[in-house]
């Protein structure tokens, strides 16, 4: 299958207004152009390209339904500019990185925790109809039993986890006192083309393609035995427009596990990846990183309930794609 022919709505979004915080990122970026192929009335993006790149919503910027607004959600006028005359909100702002927390616990706090407090406000005054936002598998934190369900969290183990809990608990709170419909995605693994390589906390997937097509050494944290259930970005695209547009009964005021449902190990990623590029050079092994879960593993059967959610991109189709774009 390729990717952003699927549809994944059934309503006709030609009369609705969206916002995509962090529309410039990754995942948001994705999300964005969805929504532009699906001809939304009007996609806005909020980004301060602190972590985003420009260059991946660059392509839109002639639309008359596109609009890009440079802010930050630590502040709060900002925020409210950017939910008024909005539906529906994708907020996918967040400073991720488990090892960036542990460095930098305040500003994780202030993007993910106050930032997503000063947009859950903002929505609220502005009378959006829906707030989706990304949580994350982190929450799980401690808990050991395989696979993860939405039910069953443990202790947090990093900054970043614990800011991705508090979202949880203050967007339970919006929705039971302020008759708010708010939906949290708890990702796992996202991968995909347009994630970012450069900087000391990138992921480990682009990390990987890059440094081997530099020819410089790779590494592996710890014995490359844990485990990831490593989800394409396409997935996730389908989670945030589906949460966004069910009409499904009970499915607000929930948490979801967005995956494939299958893990694997961070040895086999690394062969998956050294085959596709056709080269023999091997990783090195170096201590394990402090804060990371040993392994993880969702339990998707919640989102396929209620939000109809069906993964239609494996770890092996993802790959195909991911290589391709950054290898080009």
């Amino acid at each position: 299958m390729e990717m952003y022919q699927a549809k994944y709505h059934e309503v006709d979004i030609e009369n609705t207004s969206f916002l995509v915080t962090g529309g410039a990122g990754f995942i948001g970026s994705h999300i964005v152009e969805y929504l532009m192929l699906n001809n939304a009335k009007k996609v806005r993006v909020l980004d301060n390209l602190m972590t985003g790149n420009y260059a991946n919503i660059q392509k839109w910027e002639s639309s008359p339904n596109f609009e890009y607004m440079e802010g930050d959600i630590r502040d709060t006028s900002t925020c409210m500019k950017a939910c008024t005359d909005i539906d529906f909100v994708s907020h996918q702002v967040a400073l991720g990185s488990v090892p960036r927390s542990i460095k930098d616990p305040v500003r994780t706090n202030a993007i993910n925790v106050d930032g997503f407090l000063n947009m859950l406000v903002a929505a609220k005054d502005c009378k959006v109809k829906r707030f989706v936002y990304a949580s994350s598998s982190s929450v799980y934190g401690d808990e050991p039993n395989l696979p993860k369900f939405e039910d069953r969290t443990g202790n947090p183990l990093s900054p970043y986890a614990v800011s991705k809990a508090t979202n949880e608990l203050y967007a339970k709170v919006f929705q039971s006192t302020y008759g708010m419909e708010i939906i949290g995605l708890r990702y796992f693994n996202i991968f995909g083309p347009r994630q970012d390589p450069n900087g000391p906390y990138a992921a480990v997937i682009p990390i990987f393609i890059d440094y081997l097509k530099r020819k410089q050494a790779v590494y592996i944290d710890g014995d490359g035995e844990q485990t990831r259930d490593f989800t394409f970005v396409e997935n996730a695209v389908q989670a945030n427009v589906r949460a966004m547009l069910t009409q499904e009964e009970g499915a607000t005021g929930q948490t979801y596990n967005i995956a494939f449902g299958k893990n694997y190990s961070v040895n086999h990623l690394f062969s998956v990846i050294k085959n596709g590029m056709q080269t023999d050079q091997n990783a090195i092994h170096r201590e394990s990183r402090q804060g990371d879960v040993r392994n993880s593993l969702a339990d998707t059967s919640k989102a396929e309930k209620l939000l109809k959610y069906k993964p239609l991109f494996s770890f092996e189709d993802g790959m195909k794609f991911t290589l391709e774009a950054y290898l080009k």
